[in-house]
């Protein structure tokens, strides 16, 4: 196994970091809600993003296998920047949007006395507006950070 893995750290190890933070995530949300919900262990949202800690495990790996000063390291790093400024951008926006949405929906649903249940929907696209929307998309800026160090932490222990 140690030679499969020093022979493909460079695509291993972003990977391996992903599943790691994705795995503790699930565990801090059952910690913290203590509940377990397997969706966690592949939604998105969440402490930390483990796309933050794939994509900063690729940009360690980069800049020792490469060098700082080569293409594959810039493009690792601007690649990088991009995923963890969406995460806590965009897609925190979005999943900010979704939870005011699914809310307005379940009053808009009360008012109608329906409490959400459409029982004339007749297609599939009238079914699937009746399902809220998810909103664990995004990440805070915290959940973002961290999941940038622990994609740094394990991108050292690839590397050393």
């Amino acid at each position: 196994m140690k030679a499969f893995i020093d022979n493909n750290y460079l695509w291993f190890a972003p990977i391996f970091s992903f599943i790691v933070a994705q795995l503790m995530k699930y565990v801090v949300y059952a910690v913290q809600y203590k509940v377990f919900r397997k969706e966690r262990l592949t939604g998105a949202g969440g402490m930390p993003s483990s796309h933050s800690s794939g994509v900063c495990t690729l940009i360690i790996v980069m800049a020792v296998s490469q060098g700082t000063n080569s293409p594959m390291f810039a493009l690792a790093l601007i690649l990088g920047l991009i995923v963890m400024y969406d995460a806590a951008g965009v897609r925190r926006a979005a999943g900010l949007h979704a939870k005011v949405i699914n809310i307005l929906k379940r009053s808009m649903d009360e008012l109608d006395g329906n409490g959400g249940n459409n029982e004339q929907a007749t297609n599939h696209e009238e079914e699937k507006a009746d399902k809220p929307l998810k909103e664990f998309v995004g990440h805070t800026p915290l959940e973002v950070l961290c999941g940038a160090i622990v994609g740094v932490l394990l991108g050292l222990l690839f590397v050393l």
